[in-house]
């Protein structure tokens, strides 16, 4: 349980802000239809946090314990300081939407915006540390919807309220705290 809760908020934190939560602002105000736009964000990030969980099992059984608490608590920490960097949104991403109607468009730029974002990394990353990539993936996939649902329906007007500075900086706080309990030996006797 411990997994699904540190994903979800971890993910939650670090995706405000991010390009995708900005993707999910620009497609609510280009299309207006929130149904179809949180499908397709739940749809991409199950296969785009599906793929990265599974890369996290099989990290797991590829590298050496002591091997793993490194690159683990190493990776932590360069996502604590990869949050605090703010993101942007390529134009791009977004004239996909006109091929490929609202539920398409939204799969599609959510799949290929997450792919090597910071919370794709840390799903790797969390599901590797845990050893329990499925709790991992639900965990993280809660946490892009808790972020990313609201911007759905709220918009610009939340995103011009949010303390964006503070968010960023708790969520590499709990990056820092999880990559340096990793390097202390923290979840050792899960293996890692």
């Amino acid at each position: 349980m411990e997994s699904l809760l540190v994903s979800a908020g971890v993910v939650a934190l670090a995706e405000i802000g991010d390009k995708t939560q900005l993707l999910a602002f620009i497609l609510a105000a280009r299309f207006k239809k929130p149904v179809p736009i949180i499908l397709g964000i739940l749809a991409a990030t199950i296969v785009n946090h599906g793929l990265a969980g599974a890369v996290g099992a099989w990290i797991t059984t590829s590298i050496t314990p002591e091997i793993l608490r490194w690159v683990l608590g190493l990776s932590f920490i360069g996502m604590a300081i990869w949050t605090v960097i703010p993101d942007e949104i390529e134009e791009e991403e977004t004239r996909i939407a006109k091929r490929f109607g609202v539920f398409g468009a939204t799969l599609i730029t959510f799949f290929l915006a997450e792919m090597g974002d910071k919370t794709q990394i840390a799903t790797v990353a969390m599901a590797a540390h845990y050893a329990a990539p499925l709790m991992v993936v639900i965990g993280t996939t809660l946490g892009m919807l808790i972020a990313d649902v609201p911007a759905v329906f709220v918009g610009d007007k939340l995103a011009n309220k949010i303390p964006m500075k503070l968010v960023h900086t708790i969520a590499a706080g709990v990056f820092a705290v999880l990559g340096v309990a990793t390097l202390l030996g923290a979840g050792a006797t899960l293996g890692v």
